[in-house]
């Protein structure tokens, strides 16, 4: 299939009519409109520093319905035993310049470029996007951040200096969903470590039906 080059024009082609790869277009800019416009229909940048910017939505889909979310033994005595601290919305732009900074197994370099980081503290100020902060004695040791649309929430990043930190801050992320009643957590990629977490695949055609009756919700905005 054809990747669209993206104009000035808000819009973006069907996801349905995706590359095999998951790559949909390429292009664009990263204003708080295109990629709320993104969100909504299944839609997330993703490239680095000396590329253009490119527009994915995969097949399949990973998705943690915050019911099905799996509180290990080791998680749940991390939550009792470490002296973590969980907020939300307290430091957003730590959360993404650490997540930005991790160091993860088989990659190099970052996916969060300066643009990206930019883009989404501007998301934050306007309400849509949310930080998780685990501390430990005062000091940000772990945490995670995404968009919020609807019932839908769309995990970008993690990251941890202590152990299970960003684990115990999705865990607190997961209770408060469940009681605002979200439909599920966007996890993007299929890996081993989410799927631990209760993370499964779905189709793309299911998923942008999920994605359809979550986002007729009102968006529960500002700090949380």
């Amino acid at each position: 299939m054809a990747i669209y080059l993206l104009d000035e024009e808000l819009r973006f082609p069907d996801p349905v009519h995706v590359n095999k790869d998951g790559l949909l277009a390429v292009g664009g800019d990263l204003s708080p409109e295109r990629l709320l416009l993104a969100y909504s229909q299944g839609i997330f940048p993703w490239f680095s520093d000396d590329s253009p910017i490119m527009w994915w939505s995969p097949d399949p889909r990973m998705i943690l319905i915050p019911d099905e979310f799996s509180l290990s033994k080791s998680l749940s005595q991390s939550m009792r035993n470490k002296h973590y601290e969980v907020l939300f919305d307290n430091d957003f732009k730590a959360v993404i310049n650490s997540c930005a900074t991790a160091q993860r197994k088989r990659e190099t370099g970052t996916w969060i470029t300066p643009e990206m980081i930019s883009a989404y503290s501007m998301l934050h100020d306007l309400g849509y996007a949310h930080s998780v902060e685990t501390y430990q004695h005062g000091k940000l040791v772990g945490g995670l951040y995404g968009i919020s649309l609807g019932k839908a929430f769309f995990g970008e990043s993690m990251f941890h200096a202590e152990r299970d930190a960003s684990k115990v801050a999705l865990a607190h992320l997961v209770n408060r969903l469940i009681e605002w009643d979200f439909h599920f957590i966007d996890a993007q990629q299929q890996t081993e470590h989410l799927s631990s977490l209760g993370a499964r695949p779905v189709r793309r055609k299911q998923f942008l039906k999920m994605l359809g009756d979550a986002i007729n919700f009102i968006t529960v905005k500002g700090k949380w």
